[in-house]
């Protein structure tokens, strides 16, 4: 075998490790896989519908399905975008037993700032130091990454997007997570 073709096979081989869904491996880090308990977290942040709640952690929400969307900055378009879809889902979310909680590196003053400007009513998580953004594969510092997770009833992974389009993704976790609902 020539040199041209074992470098061929090894970048194939190389490509085919990254994909391999059991180990996914993006940008930003290694996600949890698929079927492991989803990394608790205890962040502080802020809600339209419970402002007098200051922290937000994933074990509190045994016995409800969760979506955790990662994003990288407020006000921005793409995130914009994505937070308005989620919010227009929210409703048929929480119906489905499901709750939205999204995270980024911004402080809570600018959460409150962007949940009022943009009428969300779901949890804007604040992670300010990217632990908990690095504990899901999603941290390229000084910003999250725009990664979805979508965890089931007890705490276990169901569901990996990485490098998220925001254009319909709220309804392509939906649609997920009324799959795995039915199975």
């Amino acid at each position: 075998m020539n040199r041209r073709s074992l470098l061929q096979k090894a970048a194939l081989g190389i490509g085919i490790f990254l994909l391999n869904p059991k180990r996914l491996q993006a940008l930003g880090g290694r996600t949890p896989d698929i079927g492991a308990q989803a990394p608790d977290f205890n962040l502080p942040g802020v809600s339209t519908l419970t402002p007098n709640r200051k922290y937000w952690d994933l074990t509190s929400l045994k016995g409800r399905w969760a979506v955790i969307y990662f994003y990288p900055r407020d006000f921005t378009s793409g995130c914009t975008i994505e937070a308005h879809g989620f919010q227009e889902a929210l409703s048929t979310f929480n119906k489905e037993g499901a709750d939205v909680f999204a995270i980024s590196a911004d402080s809570v003053s600018d959460h409150e700032s962007f949940c009022s400007s943009e009428a969300l009513e779901f949890p804007l998580l604040s992670d300010t130091d990217g632990l908990v953004s690095k504990a899901y594969g999603s941290w390229m510092a000084p910003y999250s990454l725009r990664h979805t997770f979508l965890i089931d009833p007890e705490s276990v992974l169901r569901e990996v997007w990485t490098g998220v389009r925001p254009v319909g993704h709220a309804n392509e976790v939906l649609s997920r997570l009324r799959e795995l609902q039915r199975s």
